[in-house]
């Protein structure tokens, strides 16, 4: 399939997700141009805030495969991913991502991430939500036995 054959089905899976009651948003992880996995919006649905569609489709990918890097592997989205999706994305070592709306069009619609890019740009004592770091020096020692480990999986 081309990109925009796989573009098209992402568009598609949102249209049919808002036709289910869902956002509207969908993703499909391809590989070589054939389809691995797809994921819709089912934020409420799951009752779950994580459940973007991206990050639906980067599961199922990952799960298919066995594995979590997946980047001989793109990522074609229905719309520009929000700041979260595209730490999923950078996780998964995607080897591409193509979209269709943008970010701009998603806020136009309801869904904007623009609070979530400015407040990443402040450091964590300008940030509207109180964080403090505790206990750092107890949590260090999961990070020393992680480097002494000798047959860990790095990712």
């Amino acid at each position: 399939m081309t990109h925009e054959q796989l573009l098209e089905r992402a568009i598609r899976l949102s249209i049919d997700n808002v036709a289910q009651g869902g956002g509207p948003f969908g993703a499909v992880v391809a590989r070589g141009g054939e389809i691995v996995a797809e994921g819709v919006n089912r934020v409420t649905a799951l009752h779950d805030p994580t459940a973007h569609a991206e990050v639906q489709a980067i599961r199922l990918a990952a799960q298919k495969l066995g594995r979590f890097d997946l980047s001989d592997c793109v990522l074609y989205a229905s719309c520009e991913p929000c700041p979260m999706c595209l730490g999923a994305i950078y996780w998964a070592r995607l080897g591409a991502l193509y979209y269709a709306a943008t970010q701009h069009d998603a806020a136009d619609a309801g869904f904007d991430d623009a609070f979530i890019y400015r407040e990443l740009a402040l450091t964590p004592a300008q940030r509207r939500l109180p964080t403090a770091t505790l206990c750092r020096e107890e949590a260090l020692e999961a990070f020393r036995r992680w480097r002494e480990q000798a047959d860990r999986i790095d990712y």
